[in-house]
């Protein structure tokens, strides 16, 4: 079973739930999770080394001299060996859990059940309380450098390090706070910022649009592609009629409020968008020229069908 279909198998039993399942379902450790794996991390003494942008991972046996910057666009493959045996890997912005750890496999050459196995295991991996064990959107896109003898808790437990460095920086906990959240939402809702924007600029844009329909008397859906898309286990920009029929509870067509968890690794700029977003009345967001990125927001629905009529007009004239 790869992880899709394991991430598939753990929402089609939440759709069979009549109470909203907890934060965090997917790949959550067991009530019989086992120490060990905090004590081998303490014992192999995990390395991050910050070289430009670059983290490296390692433990104290293979730790040497960083050596300098990388080069290139990061492409989610292992790139030119840059010495000491040492790899990079780039995870990119918005990429889920699955995506992640199939890459991690794939590059690495090591099972991918090995790395879901470590992935259940978030006290080993350092996440931070409110993730509630689940490592969804606390895996920070970055680029790494990564040891040969590096394995899958240290390297999971890298990413999450660097997650850990990122709210610090962002202020995610104190934000959250002052904004009446709780820092999961805050991460939430910057994956979903993450995944709905086009260009870095539109993100506290897309932030408001989200708390502004969170907060609307009466309450209103989310209705969110990309939330549904996760859900399902698919991807792409948009749902089929079908899509949205879904139960998961990460179907904000049906469901009010913001689905249960993370929909995927939420860059800084979207963190820092979701603890402060814009101030304006939109409700509602529309990618009118998808070929240049531009995206409208509208504050009512009469704006918001011009905005869906000049999108139908920009996808005829191409």
């Amino acid at each position: 079973m790869n992880i899709e279909e394991l991430l598939r198998e753990t929402l089609s039993d939440m759709a069979r739930q009549e109470e909203p399942p907890p934060p965090g379902r997917f790949l959550r450790a067991g009530t019989s999770r086992s120490p060990r794996w905090g004590l081998a991390l303490a014992a192999a003494a995990v390395t991050v080394m910050v070289v430009a942008t670059t983290l490296v991972v390692e433990g104290l046996s293979t730790r040497r001299a960083a050596p300098g910057g990388l080069t290139g666009q990061g492409t989610g493959e292992w790139l030119a060996d840059t010495g000491q045996g040492r790899r990079p890997l780039t995870v990119q912005e918005g990429q889920r859990l699955s995506q992640i750890l199939d890459q991690l496999s794939r590059v690495t050459g090591k099972p991918l059940k090995e790395f879901v196995r470590a992935a259940k295991d978030g006290d080993a991996l350092g996440l931070p309380a409110y993730a509630k064990g689940a490592p969804e959107g606390f895996l920070f896109p970055s680029t790494y450098e990564v040891s040969p003898r590096s394995g899958p808790h240290e390297l999971l437990a890298a990413m999450v390090a660097r997650f850990n460095r990122a709210a610090e920086d962002t202020g995610l906990v104190e934000g959250a706070r002052r904004m009446g959240r709780t820092p999961l939402e805050i991460v939430t809702v910057a994956s979903i910022v993450q995944a709905e924007s086009a260009r870095e600029r539109d993100m506290p844009k897309i932030a408001r649009v989200i708390y502004n329909r969170l907060d609307a008397t009466p309450r209103m859906r989310l209705q969110l592609d990309s939330t549904v898309m996760y859900g399902l286990g698919k991807y792409g920009a948009r749902a089929s009629d079908k899509d949205l029929t879904s139960r998961s509870r990460y179907n904000t067509y049906t469901h009010l409020g913001l689905p249960p968890g993370s929909i995927g690794s939420p860059g800084e700029d979207a963190i820092r968008a979701a603890l402060h977003p814009a101030t304006g009345p939109w409700l509602y967001f529309v990618t009118t020229d998808p070929r240049r990125a531009v995206t409208k927001f509208a504050a009512s629905e009469r704006e918001f069908f011009e905005l869906v009529e000049e999108h139908r007009k920009n996808l005829r004239s191409r």
